[in-house]
């Protein structure tokens, strides 16, 4: 564990998102293992983060990418061992690196054992564990997920001669929450993994975790009951320790999942991330204003969890229909690039390899309110692919040279999981660690540089914000503040040089330390203050009396 036991450890972190089986292969079968991110820890220590969120890792017949779950109590075989990932996290914990992992507590596999016990006749125990009906007329208000693949949200089972209940895939059967034995089995696992020594969870998909007749069955009040009562056993026998949800709903939405401080302690803010991107192609700030205006207050030992790019696609469910047509036109021209209602890209082709399009945006990243979230590889500009099936194009290995299979296995290439990136722009040659460690200018070190100014700099992660509206649109302006600390941040959302006048005066006698170089700008006057800046450029000044 940490040395530092503060109870609001998340608020200041920087988090790193890696699945294990793309990282780095220890063993040399072609899938990465927790030995093999052991081994990389120092990599992610220097790189500044503090505490890592893992993708799912139990067995699992990975149909799903592992979110089908077979048995929640074990590593898969592919990955290691349980003592694997005990040595994992013990030497993350030596690191000071915190680890939060995956719980996907709405649905299993098929293939898990409860299921099977569950279908295998009407009279067995566990039948009520998961939903089940003789028809496939229930619930029929809530909607279908996964559009591209699903029909309904209901399965029949030919042994058992009954429909279940899924959100997801029809491999995957809802767990039924309305039963007390399933609530007590869960929190189990949770206690399983914490006794261990992991300090959090990411909670997959919780606004599904129970169905009422005439409702959507997203959001309902019971499935706030579920969480108190996580989140009370959680903190009365492990304190410090983290619930993140996973809850891709409007903000007015998310709110109730923090309750009054007694359910998550953070939650992704999903709609201020396709905003972010929207605004860059209108070069406008209005999207991104709009969301965060809309945000409500949250209790403040809450955070949220902000991010550019992560596993999955990038989610357009909480954009307006005209904005999706415009998100999909900018971003999205070639139809294969989109998925359900999102566009499975990684971050750097999404800015077309431009650079100062990518600085900005993890600029924003960094400074905006909540805790940032890295997605791995994105820190070296890594590519996508999108001719691999579903969401898999962005789940490539990690490229750690412009050697064999880019170093992250020494196994034959037919033999790695999945192919690695191999074009002339983001291919492992052109990108990879190793070569961006031998430059100062390389995005791997600006990362460096930005994740360790943004954790000397506790305001960002619990500051109010305070946006200025200049008259030019195209720059995003806004003030951050804690108790007597100030930082001004300014964005340039377009690809040509602007001139912002900001309106001041409250700041009055102040000078602007630029924070990245720690020069001097003029002293804040009377009149509008000017700044000049070039295509994309940012500005983050503290406001100093000196």
């Amino acid at each position: 564990m940490p040395e530092t036991q503060d109870a609001l450890w998340y608020k200041n972190a920087v988090f790193y998102q890696v699945h294990v089986r793309a990282f780095y292969d220890s063993n040399g079968d072609g899938v990465g293992d927790f030995q093999g991110l052991a081994q990389k820890l120092d990599y992610l220590r220097d790189l500044g983060i503090n505490a890592i969120w893992l993708m799912p890792f139990f067995p699992s017949p990975l149909r799903d990418d592992g979110y089908d779950i077979a048995d929640y109590r074990s590593v898969h075989p592919l990955y290691g061992t349980l003592q694997d990932f005990k040595n994992f996290l013990a030497a993350a914990h030596e690191r000071q690196l915190r680890v939060v992992m995956e719980m996907v507590l709405n649905h299993t596999s098929d293939q898990h054992a409860w299921f099977q016990e569950s279908r295998s006749s009407r009279d067995n125990p566990r039948r009520n564990w998961y939903v089940w009906s003789e028809t496939d007329t229930p619930y029929r208000s809530a909607r279908i997920i996964f559009i591209d693949t699903e029909m309904s949200n209901w399965a029949w089972d030919p042994i058992s001669k009954e429909h279940y209940w899924h959100r997801f895939f029809s491999h995957q059967p809802d767990l039924n929450y309305d039963n007390p034995a399933v609530r007590e089995e869960m929190w189990d696992v949770m206690k399983f993994w914490l006794d261990m020594g992991v300090d959090g969870f990411r909670l997959d998909a919780v606004p599904y975790l129970i169905e009422r007749e005439g409702t959507s069955c997203e959001n309902l009040p019971e499935t706030h009951i579920v969480i108190k009562e996580l989140r009370a056993k959680l903190d009365r026998e492990y304190p410090g320790r983290m619930l993140l949800a996973e809850a891709n709903q409007w903000p007015a939405d998310l709110r109730p999942y923090f309750g009054t401080g007694d359910e998550f302690h953070m939650a992704f803010h999903f709609p201020l991330m396709p905003r972010m991107f929207m605004g860059l192609k209108l070069e406008d700030r209005k999207p991104i204003t709009e969301i965060l205006t809309q945000t409500p207050e949250i209790p403040a030992s809450c955070q949220w969890g902000l991010f550019l790019r992560n596993h999955d696609e990038l989610t357009l469910e909480m954009v307006t229909d005209m904005e999706r047509d415009y998100m999909y036109d900018s971003y999205a021209r070639d139809k294969t690039m989109r998925l359900n209602l999102g566009i499975r890209r990684r971050l750097a082709p999404l800015l077309e390899h431009d650079r100062r399009r990518i600085e900005l945006m993890n600029g924003m990243l960094m400074s905006l309110p909540g805790t940032p979230i890295i997605y791995y590889g994105d820190e070296i500009g890594m590519g996508d692919n999108v001719n691999l099936g579903d969401r898999n194009g962005v789940r490539t290995p990690m490229q750690w040279n412009g050697g064999w299979n880019g170093g992250f296995s020494n196994a034959d290439p037919e033999s790695l999981y999945s192919p690695l990136i191999q074009n002339p722009v983001y291919g492992y040659q052109a990108v990879n660690v190793l070569s961006q460690k031998r430059s100062e200018h390389s995005l791997l070190s600006w990362m460096q540089h930005m994740i360790s100014l943004r954790r000397s700099t506790p305001l960002f992660g619990s500051g109010s914000i305070e946006f200025l509206y200049p008259k030019n649109h195209r720059v995003l302006a806004y003030v951050r503040q804690q108790g007597d600390q100030a930082i001004l941040v300014v964005n340039n959302l377009s690809s040509s040089a602007q001139a912002v006048e900001l309106d001041l005066r409250r700041y009055k006698g102040k000078i602007l330390i630029e924070m990245f170089g720690g020069n001097l700008f003029p002293r804040i006057g009377d009149l509008p203050y000017l700044l000049t800046m070039g295509p994309y450029q940012f500005y983050w000044f503290k406001l100093r009396r000196i």
